[in-house]
């Protein structure tokens, strides 16, 4: 729905107006919403390799009204993405409403009709989300019913479309059901040793048009593809005390694709995780296996503009230093994966021999993913060339417990420690082995790249307003672009502004990428400005990446609520 008749920037200064904050309309009726806006004015580098552009301004820019009553509540969002920011495909380019909803809730009933958002358990089979910095946004156009009316019982049906970028096409559909109930409410036992036992179940329908998929070379042969795909995902969690468990399954029917490469072998994928915490201590073991559970709402075209309609999560470390997420895991999604991932955590008392003054906290990480030991079905194409293809077979078999070559390994250690009143310390090595051969995140072809990486973090207290906080980073390999050194210097006025400057410097090739910024914070309104260049590479959370190209020039963040 593209909106007519209303400027973008009208519609900013009336949202941005001052004084404007949350209010009230009429009895029991609150508007609320927000405005981001991330401005590019960019600058050509050859050393570098910024892409040449014509514009000289790049922008994404959202805001979001919502009104909430007690019964009805309703939504808008305009976005103005008329000139995405380097990175965003060119599906981006557009301007318009889009999202829309209205949503009626009484007594445990709620009934929304527009666009929304859902997940179903972990993922495995729908995650509708927004990730405005991956450039995520598949929600869902259609009708969606939540009851809680009972006890103890959550339910949810919904259908509708999915958003691709600025069209909601028709050719597919969705169509779902989520329950879940919570046992221990109806087991007096167990509620009375505080324990709980979650079950639930859901299921997916992905209704798509009958489409001609060509053969191999023959023009004159056709694949026949289903246009009905099931998914169903059972779990249940278990938890007393300090203790956790959560198990869950999900299995897809036949869905050949693109991304698959059109074979007929049904996915699946099994999880179990377990964590543990009390003061002072916790920790979490998981381990995930998953084969072909790539599941998107259109089979084919161009796999970067097909959105997911699930998440299969990333079992490894979420990295938020800077040379430490260089080489970030992408969940392979169609090619199947055993993952697996551990943390402990603790903290020593106050006045022991390795607690000290203040507590020493030590965290370990590791985090190891394969692939699975598949053997590989192939068949004859339509003129008679041997062993040519899988298009059309069940594609490959594969033992559930036999796992093939290592994708990623991550082992980490973080210590952190207060050494006075005013100065505290964050410490981390990090060892990292990235096959991008499979992965193919870096400019190495198909080598396999180790590094081992140090981050030191220091926080000084210079007064009650003035904090400085330093960073220091070195990444050690032999493949890729070879060593990086890092460095930060951030100094805070608090609550209303932010200094920074930094340099990420390749020491192997000479090249820095220098970064200066201004952060101002006044009431609802943060404002950041900066100059300088960033380095090409992926922007990853959860195991979904985006690449980022190579950027130079002024850069301008703002973001507002009311």
């Amino acid at each position: 729905m593209k909106l007519q008749g209303i400027t973008t920037a009208a519609l900013l200064c009336a949202l941005a107006a001052p004084g404007a904050q949350a209010f009230k309309i009429g009895s029991g009726v609150t508007v609320r919403g927000s405005i981001q806006a991330d401005i590019l004015f960019p600058q050509y580098d050859a050393k570098i390799g910024t892409e040449k552009t014509s514009e000289d301004i790049q922008a994404n820019i959202y805001a979001d009204v919502q009104a909430i009553s007690k019964y009805v509540d309703g939504g808008i969002r305009l976005e103005y993405l008329e000139h995405p920011l380097p990175g965003f495909r060119p599906g981006f380019k557009g301007w318009g409403l889009s999202n829309i909803f209205v949503k009626g809730k009484y007594k445990g009933f709620e009934l929304t009709a527009g666009d929304f958002y859902e997940q179903f358990g972990s993922g495995f089979i729908l995650r509708a989300y927004e990730e405005r910095s991956l450039g995520v946004d598949n929600s869902i156009r259609g009708g969606r019913l939540k009851v809680n009316a009972i006890d103890g019982v959550r339910l949810t049906a919904l259908g509708g479309v999915q958003r691709r970028y600025w069209d909601w096409s028709t050719r597919s559909s969705l169509f779902g059901a989520d329950g879940e109930i919570d046992l221990d409410r109806y087991i007096k036992s167990m509620d009375r040793k505080n324990m709980k036992w979650m079950f639930g179940a859901s299921w997916i329908l992905k209704h798509e048009r009958d489409e001609l998929v060509p053969v191999d070379i023959s023009p004159d042969y056709a694949l026949r593809v289903p246009m009905n795909v099931n998914a169903f995902d059972v779990r249940t969690r278990y938890s007393v005390g300090g203790f956790s468990a959560l198990a869950e399954y999900a299995w897809k029917s036949q869905d050949p694709s693109r991304p698959n490469g059109y074979i007929y072998k049904n996915g699946s994928a099994a999880m179990l995780s377990l964590t543990y915490s009390k003061k002072g201590l916790s920790a979490l073991l998981q381990a995930k296996r998953s084969e072909n559970m790539d599941f998107r709402s259109l089979r084919s075209g161009a796999i970067a503009d097909q959105f997911f309609i699930n998440n299969m999560p990333a079992f490894a470390y979420q990295h938020t230093y800077s040379l430490a997420s260089m080489y970030p895991y992408a969940t392979q999604a169609a090619g199947g994966e055993w993952a697996f991932e551990g943390n402990f955590a603790y903290k020593f008392p106050r006045n022991t021999p390795l607690g000290g003054k203040y507590g020493t906290k030590i965290t370990f990480n590791a985090s190891v993913i394969l692939g699975l030991d598949k053997s590989y079905y192939y068949k004859e194409d339509l003129i008679g060339a041997p062993g040519s293809t899988q298009y059309g077979t069940d594609g490959y078999t594969s033992a559930f417990f036999k796992m093939g070559q290592r994708y990623y390994e991550d082992y980490n250690i973080q210590i952190e420690k207060k050494f006075s009143r005013v100065f505290n310390m964050t410490f981390m090595y990090m060892f990292q082995r990235y096959n991008n051969a499979v992965l193919k995140t870096s400019e190495e072809g198909d080598k396999t790249i180790y590094s081992n990486i140090f981050v030191y973090d220091g926080r000084y207290r210079l007064s009650n307003k003035f904090i400085l906080r330093t960073e220091l980073q070195y990444l050690h390999t032999r493949q890729d672009l070879g060593q990086w050194v890092y460095g930060l210097a951030e100094l805070a006025w608090l609550p209303y502004m932010m200094f920074s400057v930094s340099d990420q410097w390749n020491t192997s090739h000479g090249t820095h990428y220098y970064m200066a910024a201004i952060t101002g914070n006044y009431k609802a309104n943060r404002l950041m400005v900066s100059y300088g260049l960033t380095r090409a590479g992926y922007n990853c959370s959860g195991g979904v990446c985006r690449y980022v190209p190579a950027t130079k020039g002024f850069q301008i963040s703002y973001n507002y609520t009311f």
